[in-house]
């Protein structure tokens, strides 16, 4: 059993994202890769793919998803689900922030255009 204590996970981000590094293979999870992510009013993820099925768990806020070019609304309590190689964005266009957790499976990569595929560093 592994307890990964708040204070002692890894924090990632910039321009307004916040990500908290959880469940990984690198801290004791060897199939499973979770994490929170904060999105202050304003900020979001680049469009992107993945490699793996990741689901997002919102617990406050809300945040306008792009799925393969139509907008959705995620409020809290909701759980998006986004299936591998679909093209999607999350963005906080409210006035408070946005937080939800988001899991896929361990070894999952993202595709930025630009960017290329890699891991991200969260989740390894």
């Amino acid at each position: 059993m592994t307890i990964i204590k708040d204070q002692d996970a890894p924090r990632f981000g910039e321009d307004g994202v916040g990500i908290t590094g959880l469940a990984s293979p690198s801290r004791g999870c060897a199939t499973v890769s979770t994490w929170r992510v904060v999105l202050e009013p304003g900020a979001g993820s680049p469009d992107h793919m993945l490699t793996s099925d990741e689901a997002f768990v919102a617990l406050r806020g809300a945040a306008r998803v792009t799925l393969d070019g139509d907008e959705h609304e995620l409020r809290a309590g909701d759980c998006l689900v986004v299936s591998p190689d679909r093209e999607f964005a999350i963005r906080n266009d409210g006035p408070e922030a946005f937080e939800a957790v988001c899991c896929m499976a361990a070894g999952g990569k993202a595709v930025v255009a630009g960017q290329g595929t890699f891991a991200p560093p969260w989740a390894v």
